[in-house]
């Protein structure tokens, strides 16, 4: 594993605080970088970001927007990536029916409905059954989105409305790769990350009982043991 610089990043209306429960183990083993993704509304653009300041070589963890972006980094500089984890996330471009959506949640999070957003629509959605009356964990979740603000969900809203199709790009990832998710992903279903795993050539599938979308703040243990045993491959 040496001494690889691991840049983390998050989901939609997240921050590092989803990786907390990674950040010691991580840290103890090499750099860790907190990715910034915000300030941009393109994958292409946050991506070339994230590059300008990411060091010569690395390793990559993306959550569900933050792995949309982490297959842009891999279509950009493959060069530069050690190790690729791709956590509750999608290849797939956005359907018709929400990109439609998309405009409405705008709309509301700009009318000054954010907060009923990340309550009622979207965090509940992101957690497994078991997790959902947890009120500690939706607590953060819901601190996070609304550190976020507007303007980013705004942004991110309208970067993966306008993300591009990656499923093309999945036979190409020939480093060592992880695809995890949680079995009760609602957003981002199981199916969808055994096809990625299957497609890449030496990505190893895990995926985890009583875990949704955040599987870092869900199952904090088996994700960081999952992203250690992935750091140890040879590149």
């Amino acid at each position: 594993m040496g001494n690889t610089p691991v840049l983390l990043l998050p989901g939609m209306m997240l921050d590092s605080g989803v990786y907390a429960g990674q950040l010691r183990a991580l840290g103890e083993s090499g750099p860790v970088i907190e990715g910034d993704i915000t300030g941009a509304r393109s994958i292409a653009d946050l991506a070339a970001r994230l590059l300008a300041t990411a060091p010569p070589r690395f390793a990559v963890v993306g959550l569900s927007l933050g792995g949309i972006i982490a297959l842009e980094l891999w279509r950009r500089a493959r060069e530069r990536i050690t190790h690729l984890a791709l956590l509750d996330t999608t290849p797939h471009a956005e359907t018709a029916p929400r990109r439609a959506r998309r405009a409405e949640e705008i709309a509301i999070a700009n009318g000054g409905g954010l907060r009923g957003l990340l309550v009622e629509s979207f965090k509940p959605r992101y957690l497994a059954r078991r997790n959902r009356g947890d009120e500690g964990l939706l607590g953060r979740i819901l601190d996070m989105g609304l550190r976020a603000g507007t303007r980013v969900f705004e942004d991110q809203s309208l970067a993966l409305r306008d993300r591009p199709d990656s499923v093309a790009t999945l036979p190409t990832i020939d480093c060592p790769s992880l695809v995890l998710c949680g079995r009760e992903d609602e957003l981002c279903p199981p199916q969808w990350h055994a096809d990625m795993a299957l497609a890449m050539p030496r990505a190893d599938l895990v995926v985890l009982s009583d875990c949704g979308h955040l599987a870092p703040m869900e199952e904090p243990g088996a994700v960081t043991h999952a992203l250690l045993r992935l750091l140890r491959r040879d590149p």
